[in-house]
């Protein structure tokens, strides 16, 4: 019976999940996050129960874009009033806010209802890796990032490198042959044949 118990506390509790944005695209982060702010995670779930859990995303100052996506993304915002229509690029946005744009990709990812407001108050980003204490203390389960980041070759040591297949061996020259066609004078045709 306790172990039915403390399951059962388990999924009803608030969890808190890190995610960690660095070289990740906002995209895929956006729906990881989108997923455990509705609770879509747990088997209590329902479209009208706040069952959600908290989020805290960190390094989103580093995410990564594929393409040419950092200058033809373009966000676009009203004031409401006449020629308050802005847009900004991506890269522009960024620089300006280094958190915008991971918010509005999960935002527009939560259901377009009055519980949306409410899960996005369980958000928590930040810019780079520090986090304040009440925040880190409270962190239950680190999420594995969705993409892989890619290392560059000085990162690779010489038994990696070495293992590596091979998809061509480099070419050897071991013996040349010419020959020579055409009339005397000079004016004839030289080839020259390689054996290996």
């Amino acid at each position: 019976r306790s172990c039915f118990a403390t399951s059962q506390w388990a999924t009803f509790a608030r969890s808190w999940f890190l995610i960690d944005a660095r070289q990740q695209p906002p995209g895929k982060i956006a729906t990881m996050c989108s997923v455990r702010l509705q609770g879509k995670h747990k088997p209590i779930y329902h479209a009208l129960s706040d069952c959600g859990d908290h989020v805290v995303v960190i390094n989103t100052k580093h995410i990564a874009f594929s393409g040419n996506k950092w200058e033809q993304k373009v966000y676009s915002s009203h004031t409401g009033y006449p020629g308050g229509f802005k847009q900004v690029t991506a890269a522009q946005l960024h620089q300006k806010d280094p958190k915008a744009i991971v918010k509005l990709a999960v935002y527009g990812m939560l259901p377009r209802n009055l519980a949306r407001r409410t899960m996005m108050q369980r958000l928590h980003i930040f810019p780079d890796d520090e986090l304040p204490e009440d925040i880190r203390a409270n962190i239950t389960e680190e999420l594995q990032q969705p993409r892989e980041i890619p290392r560059r070759l000085s990162e690779y040591t010489q038994e990696e490198i070495d293992a590596f297949p091979r998809l061509w061996t480099p070419y050897v020259q071991t013996h040349t042959h010419t020959q020579a066609w055409g009339g005397g004078g000079g004016g004839g045709i030289v080839k020259v044949f390689t054996f290996i």
